[in-house]
C-alpha cells in the first residue's frame, strides 16, 4: 500500500527556534548569542545589534528553565498572599499584588504567589527549591517572625510596611504616612467647619491603628478642638464601625467622623442611613484606604488614597539593590498619601 506523504508548507518552522539556530543565522558563536540575551554589555554594539536583530526575526525565546539552572537564579519573587476578610471593603493588597506585578515585570523578573498557614514553612520550602530570588513581605504588624527568620537564612527581602517591632532591624522597606494621610483628612473637616470630629480605628495595640490615630489627635490638638469622649478602638469590620458611630453620636453628638478604614467608614454610613440621616450634609465621614466601596458609595466617600503604584516601584528597586553584584541595601521609603475629596465630607 503506497503511503501518503504530507506535504510541509514552505516557509513554516518545523521547530521552535533553537540558540543555535540564532548563531547560525548571525554568524557568531552559541556563547555570543547568549552573552546577548544575559550579559549584552560584553559584547560590541554592532554585534549586539545584529544578534538581538536575528532572535526578533526567529522569534527566538530562551530556555528559562535551562537558564535558572545555570546560574542559580529564578527571576522571581515570591509574596505571600492572604485571603480577603469577610465583612471588610479593604482591596489595599489587591491593588498592590497588580502593581507590583507590573513593577517587576518591567525590572525583568515576576510575582510568585503562595498562601499557607505557616509563612516561615513557605519561605523554607521556597529557598529549598531555588524557586524565588527573593521575598515581599507585607503585614509586617502582624508578625514578629518572618523578618527575623529571613535575616537568618540572610534571604533577601522587602518589606511593605514599616518594622513596627524592631525599628533597628535593618532591612529594606516601603511603606505610607498613614499619620499624614489621617492629618490630611482632619484638616479636610476642620476646613468645612466641622469642630466636633470623632475618630474610629483599630484595637489598642494596633501600630498601624495607633499611628493613624496620632494624626487625628495632632490635627484636633494644634486647633484646640476637644477628643475626650470622641474616639472609639474596634475590630476592623463594618459591624464595628456601625456599632462605635451608634455610641459616640448618642453619647458625643460628633458632626463628623475621620476612620482608619474604609471598612469602618462604611459602618458609620450604614449607621447614619439607618437613622434617616444624611451622609455629607448631616454628619460628614472620612475613610482610609480609596476602596471600590469607597468609590461605589452614592455620592461617594472622601477617604485617603495610598500610592501603592509608587510602593510596588520603590520595592522592586530595593529588590534589585539587594539583588545585584554586589549587593546594596537601601534605607526605608516613606511615601506620602493623599486624600480623595467626595460627596459624604
Amino acid at each position: 500500500m503506497a503511503r501518503t506523504v504530507r506535504p510541509v508548507a514552505r516557509g513554516l518552522a518545523t521547530h521552535a527556534p533553537t540558540l543555535a539556530d540564532v548563531a547560525e543565522r548571525a554568524g557568531v558563536s552559541r556563547q555570543t548569542v547568549s552573552n546577548a540575551v544575559n550579559n549584552p554589555e560584553l559584547l560590541r554594539a554592532d554585534t549586539l545589534e545584529r544578534v538581538l536583530g536575528v532572535i526578533e526575526d526567529l522569534g527566538y525565546s530562551p530556555n528559562r528553565a535551562a537558564r535558572n539552572l545555570r546560574t542559580r537564579t529564578s527571576r522571581q519573587v515570591g509574596l505571600r498572599f492572604a485571603p480577603a476578610q469577610e465583612g471588610t471593603a479593604n482591596a489595599t493588597m489587591d491593588r498592590f499584588v497588580h502593581s507590583l506585578v507590573d513593577a517587576s515585570r518591567e525590572a525583568g523578573y515576576h510575582v510568585l504567589l503562595f498562601a499557607g498557614e505557616d509563612p516561615v514553612a513557605s519561605f523554607d520550602e521556597l529557598l529549598r527549591s531555588n524557586a524565588v530570588d527573593a521575598f515581599v513581605v507585607t503585614d509586617t504588624f502582624l508578625s514578629k517572625d518572618e523578618a527575623a527568620w529571613l535575616q537568618s537564612r540572610r534571604a533577601p527581602f522587602v518589606a511593605f510596611g514599616r518594622p513596627w517591632r524592631n525599628p533597628e532591624s535593618g532591612h529594606p522597606w516601603v511603606d505610607v504616612d498613614g499619620a499624614a494621610g489621617v492629618r490630611l483628612a482632619t484638616q479636610h473637616l476642620i476646613d468645612r467647619g466641622h469642630t466636633r470630629i470623632a475618630w474610629i480605628g483599630f484595637r489598642k495595640g494596633s501600630y498601624i491603628g495607633e499611628d493613624r490615630r496620632a494624626g487625628w489627635c495632632r490635627v484636633m490638638d494644634e486647633h484646640g478642638l476637644p477628643t475626650t469622649g470622641l474616639a472609639s478602638r474596634v475590630d476592623d469590620v463594618v459591624t464595628s464601625g456601625r456599632e462605635a458611630a451608634t455610641v459616640l453620636l448618642d453619647e458625643a453628638g460628633p458632626t463628623a467622623f475621620v476612620c482608619a478604614s474604609d471598612t469602618l467608614a462604611m459602618g458609620v454610613v450604614q449607621t447614619l442611613t439607618h437613622r434617616g440621616m444624611s451622609v455629607g450634609r448631616d454628619v460628614a465621614v472620612v475613610g482610609f484606604d480609596d476602596s471600590q466601596a469607597a468609590q461605589l458609595l452614592p455620592g461617594g466617600l472622601t477617604s485617603v488614597r495610598q500610592p501603592l503604584e509608587d510602593v510596588a516601584v520603590h520595592v522592586v528597586a530595593a529588590l534589585q539593590g539587594l539583588l545585584a553584584l554586589p549587593p546594596a541595601v537601601s534605607e526605608g521609603v516613606l511615601l506620602e498619601p493623599s486624600l480623595v475629596v467626595r460627596g459624604s465630607s
